[in-house]
C-alpha cells in the first residue's frame, strides 16, 4: 500500500545527489562610515549649550532678517549683540540695549571688535556675505579668537532658497573643497524628487525697497556714523539717485525690456546667453579675474566674433538690479560695432530668466549663482571666475572658443547629485525679504546656528535632517 506521504518504498531516486555545499564565505563587512572631514575649524564653542554662547550679529540684508533671528536666539537663552555701522543698520534693530554703534572709520573697525569680543564673551559672529571690509576683518578676527561664524548668502540655488555656511561663501565657501564623489556618498538613502526650476525669481519686489528705504536712511540719518563708508565703489547719495532714477524709469525700462526680450524669443536663431553681475557684486569682485565688467564682456564678444558659428547670435542679460552705473549697455553694443557683428549681439534689460534661458543653446557667466538655473535646464555652462559649482561634469573645461564654437553638456546625473547636496545641507527653503518666504526659512536657521556642526559636516556624519521645500504658492 502506497503511503500518501512517501511514496513506494520501493522506487529508487534516480536524482544526483547533490553537490557538497561550498563552505559560506564570511559576510563583507558593512561599507565603513564617510570619515570626519573638517570642512571648516571647528571651534570649541560650537558644542556649548545656547544659554552658554554669545551671537554677535554684524550687517545682514536690508529689512528685518537679522532682528528676526536675533530674537529667535535670545529665546534660546543665548546673549544676542549687534554692531551697527550706519543709520540703515540701526533701524532695523528692535533691541536698543543690545546695539553696539561703531561711528569711527573702517580702519579702526578690527581693534574695536577684538575689544567687542573679549569684553562681551563672544563666542560667535553672525554675518551676510564675507567679502566686505568689516566682514573680512570678521572673518579674522573669529579665527584668531576661535569663534563660529555663521555666514548667510543669497541662495546657490534660487529663486526659493537662501545660503547658510560656517566659515565662508561662495570662493571662500567649503563646497569649494568637496568633489562630486563625496557628495554622493553623503547622499546615500537621501536622493530627493528632481523638481522642475521656478520661473520666478522670488522676494525682488520686496528686496529693491528694503534696499531703497536702507540707503535713504544712510543717507538723510546717519549723522551718529561721521565715520561710515560704504562698501560699494560709489558713494551713498550718488547710489540713492541711481536707484531713485532707475525707479522712475521703471516703465520705460519695462517697455524696453519686453521689446528685447521679445525681439530675441521671436527671432528663430540659436543663441549663448551671457548672465551678467552687478559689477559691485562681492562675488564678482572678490572671485573673478576682472575689474569691471566690460573686461569680461569684451573678452567674450572677442571669442564669439572669432569663433562662433556665422548664424549664431549673443544675449547680453543684466542682472535686475542693475542701474547702469558702469555704462555696460553703451561698452557690449560699441564693442559689437568695432567687431562687426552688431546685428548678431542683444542686451536685454533684467526680466525673467527663464524665458531666455528656456530657448537659449548655452550659457556664460564670471560666477553668477543664476548658472543653477541654467545647470539645472541642462545647459552647457561655461565659468569664466571662481565658482561653487565649478566642478567637473558641471561647467564646461573648454576654452572659452572652443565652448562658443561647440559647447559640451553638463553631466546630467552630476548635477543632480550636487544640487541634491545642496538641498540636504547648506541651502534654507526661504527667503530674506518677504514676510511669507523670511518666515519659512526662519523657522529652520535657528537650529542650525545652534547645531553643533556645520552643514556639510552634520550630511557626511548621517545627521542632516529634513527640511520641507519651498513651493511657489501655499497649499
Amino acid at each position: 500500500m502506497l503511503n500518501p506521504m512517501t511514496g513506494p518504498r520501493h522506487v529508487r531516486d534516480l536524482r544526483p545527489a547533490p553537490a557538497p555545499a561550498a563552505p559560506q564565505r564570511p559576510l563583507a563587512p558593512p561599507d565603513p562610515p564617510p570619515p570626519q572631514r573638517k570642512l571648516v575649524p571647528v571651534a570649541a564653542t560650537a558644542a556649548l549649550p545656547a544659554a552658554k554662547r554669545v551671537f554677535l550679529m554684524l550687517q545682514g540684508p536690508h529689512g528685518p532678517f537679522f532682528d528676526r533671528v536675533g530674537r529667535l536666539l535670545r529665546a534660546t537663552g543665548a546673549q544676542v549683540w549687534r554692531v551697527g555701522f550706519n543709520a540703515g543698520d540701526e533701524f532695523f534693530w528692535s533691541d536698543a540695549s543690545r546695539f553696539i554703534r561703531h561711528g569711527t572709520g573702517p580702519e579702526d573697525w578690527p581693534d574695536h571688535l577684538d575689544r567687542i569680543v573679549t569684553e562681551k564673551g563672544v563666542t560667535d559672529i553672525v554675518l551676510y556675505g564675507d567679502v566686505r571690509p568689516v566682514h573680512a576683518a570678521a572673518r579674522e578676527a573669529a579665527r584668531r579668537h576661535d569663534l563660529v561664524l555663521h555666514v548667510f548668502e543669497e541662495g546657490y540655488l534660487r529663486p526659493f532658497w537662501i545660503t547658510y555656511e560656517r566659515g565662508g561663501s561662495n570662493g571662500h565657501s567649503a563646497l569649494m573643497r568637496i568633489p562630486l564623489r563625496e557628495m554622493r556618498n553623503a547622499l546615500r538613502n537621501r536622493i530627493a524628487e528632481m523638481h522642475r526650476p521656478p520661473a520666478r525669481w522670488g522676494d525682488m519686489r520686496q528686496h529693491k525697497f528694503y534696499g531703497a528705504l536702507y540707503h535713504f536712511l544712510v543717507l538723510v540719518a546717519n549723522r551718529r556714523y561721521p565715520g561710515y563708508r560704504t562698501h560699494r565703489q560709489i558713494g551713498v547719495f550718488q547710489e540713492f539717485r541711481l536707484n531713485l532714477r532707475r525707479f522712475l524709469l521703471t516703465p520705460l525700462h519695462a517697455l524696453a525690456r519686453m521689446r528685447e526680450a521679445g525681439a530675441v524669443r521671436r527671432g528663430g536663431f540659436p543663441y549663448v546667453l551671457v548672465l551678467m553681475q552687478l559689477e559691485h557684486d562681492s562675488n564678482f569682485v572678490a572671485h573673478s579675474p576682472y575689474r569691471r565688467m566690460a573686461e569680461f564682456t569684451d573678452e567674450v564678444l572677442t571669442a564669439f566674433a572669432r569663433s562662433a558659428p556665422r548664424h549664431h547670435h549673443i544675449v547680453f542679460k543684466a542682472h535686475p538690479l542693475e542701474d547702469g552705473r558702469g555704462g555696460i549697455r553703451h561698452a557690449i553694443l560699441a564693442r559689437a560695432r568695432e567687431l562687426g557683428i552688431e546685428d548678431r549681439v542683444h542686451f536685454v534689460r533684467g526680466g525673467k530668466l527663464a524665458r531666455l534661458l528656456n530657448q537659449a543653446h548655452a550659457a556664460v557667466t564670471v560666477n553668477s549663482t543664476a548658472a543653477q538655473q541654467a545647470l539645472w535646464r541642462g545647459l552647457p555652462v561655461k565659468a569664466m571666475g571662481n565658482a561653487v559649482f565649478d566642478k567637473p561634469g558641471l561647467v564646461s573645461d573648454q576654452s572659452l572658443d572652443e565652448f562658443l564654437h561647440d559647447p559640451r553638456p553638463p553631466h546630467a546625473l552630476a548635477y543632480r547629485r550636487y544640487r541634491d547636496f545642496l538641498l540636504e545641507s547648506s541651502q534654507v527653503p526661504g527667503g530674506f525679504y518677504a514676510a511669507r518666504s523670511r518666515a519659512h526659512a526662519l523657522r529652520i536657521v535657528v537650529d542650525m546656528i545652534l547645531a553643533p556642526e556645520d552643514p556639510y559636516q552634520a550630511l557626511f556624519a548621517g545627521r542632516g535632517k529634513y527640511r520641507q521645500q519651498m513651493g511657489g504658492k501655499d497649499d
